[in-house]
């Protein structure tokens, strides 16, 4: 599947295109600039958190149309569509979907918790009849662990989440394929480590590259919120060992979200971070770091595949090389442009295709 290759200069590793199993690209022509800048990845689960949301096949499927259209002449990459959970989500909707061939999984976002989420699930019993469906037909369910009460500390918002909501859910669905998205906690590796095979869990680069100082580095970062939000050191260290284990169960998904500067920097902040760009790069960091640069190829090529049940990517190929680049300060975005990760500063990896 790979070859590493030690040489006296630094690091060289080979490796297939990536998957991205959890991706914004929003829509228009927002979609046209992130699938010109994105490299390296053949296929990614797309968000469906738009504005209205994706909440039924054909909207997916007019979805992924525009996507196909908006690609760069040339470029190989498949968008696995998903359809957005409400309480009105019926089993009829779960098999539509499941027929189209082109709905891949459903996102669950709990209500005002995150981005375009105000469709989104208030009570999550009003959705078990659907869950069941998903059962039956192998489509998996992915989840934005964090409650949104305003009693509950900003911080404290996924570890509160697999109590009150993934222990339950897990338990009433034991066939269920369960992702848990973009975790930042060890209380999330410790609870996916412990559930049967049928529950993994996506780690973004950012997660893996930073902690919550990163947001109030010599002032306010808004480029560094994302939600979940960063957390504490010894949460990262637990990801990252997750992440370099080996353990199928953990799987790459960027969480790549584009938002326009003007809206970053503003009053009220959008959450999200721009790592679409750079993610095979920035997750090579995060290997390499760890000694387990090795390992990298199946966490981005074949541990999600297989959860999903799909065809590990083979054929065309990377080259990662440790060679140093300056990121640009700003991306083209639609009609706006974004400001991507580390902005201005280096990523340590370059990577060419094959």
């Amino acid at each position: 599947v790979c070859s590493v290759i030690m040489e006296s200069k630094g690091q060289e590793l080979e490796l297939p295109f990536a998957d991205d199993f959890h991706l914004h690209l929003r829509d228009g022509k927002v979609t046209a600039s992130c699938l010109e800048q994105m490299k390296g990845v053949a296929r990614a689960i797309i968000m469906p958190n738009l504005k209205p949301p994706v909440v039924n096949t054909k909207m997916a499927l007019a979805y992924r149309e525009r996507i196909l259209k908006a690609l760069p002449k040339g470029k190989d990459f498949t968008p696995l569509m998903t359809l957005y959970m409400t309480d009105k989500t019926s089993p009829e909707d779960i098999k539509e979907a499941k027929a189209s061939g082109h709905v891949y999984a459903v996102k669950l976002y709990p209500k005002g918790v995150t981005t375009n989420s105000d469709s989104g699930v208030t009570d999550i019993k009003n959705v078990y009849a659907a869950m069941e469906e998903m059962a039956k037909v192998g489509m998996p369910l992915l989840i934005h662990g964090e409650v949104f009460t305003p009693t509950v500390d900003f911080f404290d918002r996924e570890k509160v989440f697999l109590k009150e909501v993934m222990e339950p859910v897990v338990s009433a669905h034991p066939k269920l394929k369960i992702v848990m998205e973009h975790i930042t906690t060890e209380d999330a590796v410790k609870f996916v480590s412990a559930c049967g095979p049928n529950v993994g869990a996506t780690i973004t680069p950012h997660h893996l590259l930073y902690n919550r100082n990163a947001i109030f580095n010599k002032g306010l970062c808004p480029h560094m919120f994302c939600l979940p939000i960063l957390k504490r050191e010894e949460h990262r260290k637990a990801l990252v060992a997750a992440a370099t284990s080996g353990n199928p169960k953990f799987f790459a998904g960027t969480d790549s979200a584009p938002h326009p500067k003007s809206k970053k920097e503003s009053a009220c902040g959008c959450a999200g971070c721009y790592v679409g760009f750079a993610s095979v790069e920035l997750y090579a960091e995060t290997f390499a770091e760890q000694g387990a640069l090795s390992k990298l190829p199946a966490f981005l090529c074949s541990q999600g595949a297989k959860f999903y049940g799909l065809e590990p990517q083979t054929g065309k190929k990377l080259k990662l090389v440790k060679k140093p680049w300056k990121v640009p300060a700003e991306f083209e975005l639609g009609d706006d442009v974004v400001v991507p990760l580390r902005a201005g500063g280096e990523i340590e990896w370059t990577l060419t295709l094959l």
